[in-house]
């Protein structure tokens, strides 16, 4: 019984520190932005209050832990698993093709919004110094420049891993969310009639008074459920019963305190940040150690969508529709623990960019959830698609109210783009343009070489093999597919007249599915060539040279292709560019260096 209380415990803080940073420091700027806006009345505040509340249910509650969590490969989900899920139901080429696109929209909205929340999360915790006496006269500048002090240490941090000190997030994020739950119960007490706010009638009724002008405070609410999506995205990670625990939770701790915000508020219409108002009001002596707390959670926050990046590149890189980068294992015990540099300081730099140019935190509200709602709604669109294919009438029709609900979110969101939204355009058509001009130029270098058949070249490397002093040894060739053989191979054996005693073809390959590693040998082709083939999910983190040893294959030599790209064109120049940046595969893979060998083809696009 202890032990099981014990393990249900350790299921239900885990996520705290992982999922639920981004949506759990939402209060401390949703509110502040929102009544920016509007008149600070009591008529508005029940109505934005009950509208948060009746968004976190919509769209956690119903699009992610019910509809989106339903639907998993092994236990993994995403927009990539959502993706896949949806082709595998499809028939036609041209809708796979529209699907595919749509997630590589999606992928990249995510990125552009991974870009945001760092700046929006930092800034807006830096800000609460303002109400320390003595720092009230605090410069712009100068919250700006401790902002960027602390973002640049939290990517400095990256390269060294998270394995250590990730033990400590969930029990902070747990004391985050605690605290937000007590101060919204304190403040709450003292107008208890916002708790009225619970019905969606005073939802309803902020439209009614409003009309049209009271949809434009989705696109404030959405702040709330910014941070939405990790739950389903991050299920294979932390299981799906166990986030289910946690978000319950956490939904509570988050409801009680946009009850007090809104009961504090109602009390003093006048207070410039409400979070921090509400706290230093009841409690100025904890106002700095909760102040301390804030900024712990907002790094926390940040962090988890730093690593989500690297995940989420990663995932791109092992089903080919990003170049490939250097990845670096942070962690001995965890292959999951990556850092990618790139990626890393591409995100700085980003989020310097968003701190220097908006400078308020009110400021990056105006252009924050743009991004993450595109990727809600296009994800609620392969939710109808896929429930509609299984023929799951409740799920689909329940699926197409949550996507009518996301596309008031969107349309609301649109007056942002002129006002600063553009930023999450720009960033997010970045990856987007990288990902389509690789797809693109792969095809097209694919076409390019002049491949043998696997036919034609058996009966040379037969002959060759026959004919020719060989060298003692075995030599591991990287093929992708032994269908077509790259003119490198042929060039090595045939041209060249390299010849070893034991060939290996080394073909590595990624599946659909997230996890599982499959190793072993496929087909012996002729004497001493055979093919050896590694199987492995788009998430794994595999050592491809342990793989090798455990079957026995003791190389002296590995083999691998490079291509140089000639062309006139600039979309093949700037393609050329980005493969010749990229690691090869071998680098990717971490082969030993003395053994590699990297042999140039020339190719003209």
């Amino acid at each position: 019984m202890k032990r099981r209380l014990i393990n249900d415990f350790k299921q239900f803080i885990k996520p705290l520190g992982i999922v639920f940073g981004d949506i759990g420091t939402s209060p401390i700027y949703t509110l502040t932005a929102i009544f920016l806006l509007y008149k600070p009345n009591e008529t508005n505040i029940f109505g934005v209050i009950s509208l948060i509340i009746w968004s976190l249910v919509l769209i956690v509650f119903v699009q992610y832990t019910w509809l989106a969590m339903n639907l998993s490969i092994r236990g993994e989900g995403g927009t990539i698993i959502l993706r896949e899920i949806l082709i595998s139901l499809l028939k036609n080429a041209k809708h796979i093709r529209i699907v595919v696109f749509i997630s590589f929209i999606a992928v990249a909205f995510i990125i552009g919004d991974g870009v945001i929340t760092p700046a929006i999360t930092i800034l807006s915790a830096v800000e609460g110094l303002v109400l320390i006496p003595g720092l009230e006269n605090m410069s712009i500048a100068m919250i700006v420049s401790l902002a960027a002090l602390i973002t640049f240490f939290l990517f400095l941090f990256q390269k060294g891993g998270t394995d250590r000190v990730s033990k400590i997030f969930s029990p902070v994020m747990l004391v985050w969310f605690l605290t937000l739950a007590i101060f919204g119960i304190v403040s709450l007490v003292r107008f208890p009639d916002i708790l009225h706010a619970l019905t969606p009638y005073y939802a309803l009724k902020f439209f009614l008074t409003h009309k049209l002008a009271g949809l434009l405070v989705f696109s404030e609410v959405i702040l709330a459920v910014t941070g939405g999506e990790a739950l389903y995205a991050d299920m294979g990670h932390l299981g799906k019963e166990g986030i289910r625990k946690s978000w319950r939770f956490v939904f509570v701790c988050l409801v009680l305190n946009y009850l007090g915000q809104g009961a504090y508020i109602i009390l003093h219409p006048d207070t410039p940040s409400v979070l921090f108002g509400m706290v230093y009001g009841i409690a100025p002596l904890l106002y700095i150690p909760f102040l301390l707390l804030t900024v712990l959670a907002t790094i926390i926050a940040s962090q988890a969508m730093i690593s989500a990046m690297f995940s989420i590149v990663y995932q791109g890189i092992n089903t080919h529709i990003m170049p490939r980068l250097t990845i670096t294992h942070t962690s001995s015990k965890l292959s999951s623990q990556i850092y990618i540099s790139s990626i890393n300081w591409f995100l700085f730099i980003c989020v310097v960019i968003m701190l220097i140019v908006f400078q308020k935190s009110s400021h990056i509200a105006v252009a924050y959830g743009f991004a993450i709602n595109m990727t809600m709604t296009l994800e609620a669109l392969m939710l109808i698609c896929i429930y509609f294919l299984k023929g799951e009438r409740l799920m689909a029709i329940s699926s197409v109210l949550i996507t009518l609900f996301d596309l008031i979110f969107l349309y609301a969101n649109l007056h942002k783009i002129p006002h600063g939204g553009y930023w999450s355009l720009i960033i997010a058509a970045i990856p987007l343009c990288i990902i389509l001009l690789f797809k693109a130029g792969q095809k097209k270098l694919y076409k390019a070489l002049s491949s043998t058949p696997k036919d034609a070249f058996m009966a040379e490397y037969t002959e060759k093999y026959s004919s020719l002093n060989k060298i003692k040894g075995t030599a591991v060739f990287l093929l992708r597919d032994i269908s077509s053989v790259s003119p490198y191979l042929t060039n090595v054996m045939f041209k060249y007249r390299i010849m070893y005693e034991y060939n290996i073809v080394l073909s590595i390959s990624n599946t659909e599915k997230p996890f599982g590693v499959k190793s072993h040998f496929k087909l012996d082709l002729a004497p001493s060539l055979r093919v050896f083939e590694i199987t492995m999910g788009y998430m794994e983190v595999v050592d491809i040279e342990g793989i090798l040893k455990e079957h026995g294959i003791d190389e002296q030599v590995i083999f691998y292709g490079i291509e140089d790209i000639v062309t006139s064109k600039m979309i093949w120049k700037t393609f050329a560019v980005i493969k010749a940046l990229s690691p090869a595969i071998v680098q990717f893979y971490n082969f030993p260096p003395h053994k590699l060998m990297g042999v140039l083809t020339r190719v003209k696009l």
